[in-house]
């Protein structure tokens, strides 16, 4: 057994070409103590999710964190499943993780317009979204997974695979990936994520009448995943961020400046357009330019894969015994794809009381599902599940679905719950999408059962919707409190209670929706990503700034080899230890975070020095000379 992933891992290889590290297609990672154990952490990774997500709106990735832990259960309870039954481990931790960060996005905004949710109604509606999402991603499981193997990067389940064949093999990868987590874990403890000691956002702000900013987030996780996107990914995420940073917003912002002292924002009649800041203008404005890209992306790109949506079906009908990694298995894809339809079907009459508005609501929820689903699947294998702008794609969804309701005279309070019911269908299916398909890839890429995966995910994403409806409703009284009271930010819920009353009640920013449609046709026609563009746009850019960062460290590695031989070390032990970093910021994160809304640890506030640019520079210089050093020095073995 080699100590690394095969060499094909990364591409240079047709996908159904590829020998996967384990080759034994008869070989299960599943027993009872793998399920028992899964369950158990994808219910805490859902519960913790949705209580820190809530919280501060920040929500971590469990697939990394999930492989760590289950490669130590496993050894401590099902030592003879090695590294499949990790894998499955992982899956399931990434499943309850999944269903949490997708569904705290829209269902608490029903608390927040004043309404009520029973717990049949939040579990009916987060069942149903998680069978769609899987039914609907594993269609496209042959073409985003093999065909697209090594065009599709798929950067977080390449972490993954590295993590797992690490606790699996030791060795270099082991050795390079501890010296990445210890890096990251250690940047990560000293910032806002634990214990908040020292500023790690390096931010330059221009309020005057060339309204601008500028933000580096030193996070380790991030940099760590732009090591193993590379440049061109990385770079065009960052001109989004350009363009929204230092071309809409200043040119918004001109404007602002010359509106009466009458004029206020369309979403805060207590703040004047002309006192706005540059953080005002980016959230009430730019983001909606970017909803606006990202939709027509969305459907841009749903268009030219519909192809590949009719051959996936037509497979999938005739129940084909073989597929192209010799599994069967499409009556499991079938049952689960209907499954997620009629429990949709069914939520969907009993909880709006209408018969049309039933109908309307579930056909527009099922397609849009199914178009953003598989846009999740794509993006997933760009810039994984961390990055997802899920948030984006259901901005998107709620105002067509919103728009539909309000043609159809349905715009009472009642109304707007049903819709944001539909819209968290939505949302899980698109988070369950990302999380599905990055864990199906990690199977790939291993060589676990691709059936195997799918029961035990869809299991994991079950447990997840019981425990966060659980947990929101054990939370309601505190998530509606409102002036001194609040406890929790509900940054996403917020704006999509805002967006669907604002539509309800005609007020939205429509010119900057359409703006961003128009947008994206610019970049289609001038035949660039137009998702990936829309991504950096939307993203701030302390988060494409510092992916950067990591692709030209790469690049760096790059062009200092001294021979082909020693680029591909170099870079395979860099991207050993950026899975480190990003298993290191992942897990440290977590853990902060949970801590932090559980009043375990005391959070400090950064002063003097330690408060300021510099610190956070000095953050950034430590974090890459760190990085970098230990690859630069790694040499090539004489027995390689």
């Amino acid at each position: 057994m080699n100590k690394k992933l095969p060499k094909g891992a990364y591409g240079g290889v047709a996908g159904k070409d590829y020998v996967p590290y384990i080759t034994d297609k008869n070989k299960s990672g599943g027993n009872l103590a793998i399920l028992i154990i899964g369950l158990i952490l994808a219910a805490v990774f859902a519960a913790s999710t949705a209580y820190s997500g809530m919280k501060a709106g920040l929500t971590v990735a469990a697939g990394i964190p999930g492989a760590i832990l289950g490669s130590a259960f496993v050894g401590a309870f099902a030592r003879g499943k090695g590294i499949l039954g990790k894998n499955i481990i992982q899956g399931m931790s990434s499943g309850g993780e999944s269903v949490a960060s997708g569904i705290i996005f829209v269902l608490p905004a029903i608390i927040l317009i004043g309404s009520q949710i029973s717990f049949f109604e939040g579990v009916a509606v987060g069942i149903g979204g998680v069978l769609f999402g899987i039914g609907c991603a594993s269609l496209v499981h042959n073409y985003l997974i093999i065909e697209e193997h090594g065009k599709l990067m798929y950067p977080e389940s390449m972490a993954i695979s590295e993590t797992l064949v690490a606790s699996d093999t030791g060795g270099e990868a082991i050795k390079y990936m501890g010296m990445g987590f210890g890096i990251g874990g250690f940047i990560t403890l000293l910032t806002g994520s634990f214990f908040n000691v020292a500023n790690n956002v390096i931010s330059f702000v221009g309020n005057k009448f060339y309204k601008w900013k500028f933000d580096m987030e030193v996070n380790p996780l991030l940099l760590g995943i732009g090591f193993i996107v590379g440049l061109e990914v990385a770079l065009t995420m960052f001109a989004g961020s350009i363009l929204s940073s230092f071309g809409i917003t200043p040119l918004i912002g001109y404007f602002t400046d010359l509106a009466g002292e009458g004029a206020k924002v369309w979403n805060d009649p207590s703040l004047a357009m002309n006192q706005m800041t540059v953080s005002e203008i980016s959230s009430n404005y730019v983001k909606y330019i970017g909803a606006g890209m990202m939709l027509c992306g969305g459907i841009i790109g749903a268009v030219k894969l519909i192809p590949t949506i009719i051959a996936s079906v037509k497979e999938t009908v005739k129940a084909k015994s073989s597929s192209a990694n010799g599994e069967g298995g499409s009556s499991i894809q079938m049952l689960i794809l209907l499954g997620g339809i009629v429990v949709g079907f069914i939520a969907a009459f009993l909880i709006s009381g209408n018969f049309m508005m039933a109908i309307v609501g579930a056909i527009i929820s099922l397609l849009l599902s199914l178009l953003f689903v598989i846009v999740a699947g794509r993006l997933t294998g760009t810039i994984g599940t961390s990055n997802l702008p899920v948030s984006g794609m259901t901005i998107a969804s709620l105002v067509i679905v919103t728009l539909v309701f309000v043609s159809m005279g349905w715009s009472s309070q009642a109304d707007n719950k049903s819709l944001l019911l539909f819209g968290t269908f939505i949302v899980v299916a698109i988070a369950m999408a990302g999380g599905y398909t990055q864990s199906q890839k990690v199977t790939y890429i291993i060589g676990g059962s691709k059936n195997e995966m799918q029961r035990y995910f869809t299991l994991a994403g079950i447990v997840g919707v019981v425990v966060v409806i659980a947990t929101i409703l054990l939370l309601s009284d505190q998530l509606a409190a409102t002036g001194d009271n609040v406890q929790f930010a509900l940054p996403q819920a917020n704006l999509m209670s805002t967006l669907t009353s604002g539509i309800m009640s005609g007020k939205l920013p429509w010119v900057m929706i359409i703006v961003g449609v128009f947008m994206a046709i610019v970049l289609y026609f001038l035949n660039l990503p137009i998702m990936t563009v829309a991504i950096g746009f939307y993203l701030p850019i302390a988060t494409t700034s510092i992916i950067l960062a990591g692709a030209l460290i790469r690049v760096f590695v790059e062009k200092t080899s001294k021979s082909d031989k020693d680029k591909e070390v170099k870079v395979s032990n860099g991207i050993s230890l950026s899975s480190g970093l990003v298993a290191g910021g992942s897990i440290i994160g977590l853990i902060g975070i949970v801590l932090q809304v559980l009043n375990v640890i005391k959070v400090g506030t950064p002063s003097g020095f330690a408060a300021g640019n510099g610190m956070a520079i000095c953050l950034l210089l430590v974090l890459v000379v760190l990085s970098t050093l230990p690859i630069i020095k790694s040499k090539v073995k004489k027995n390689e």
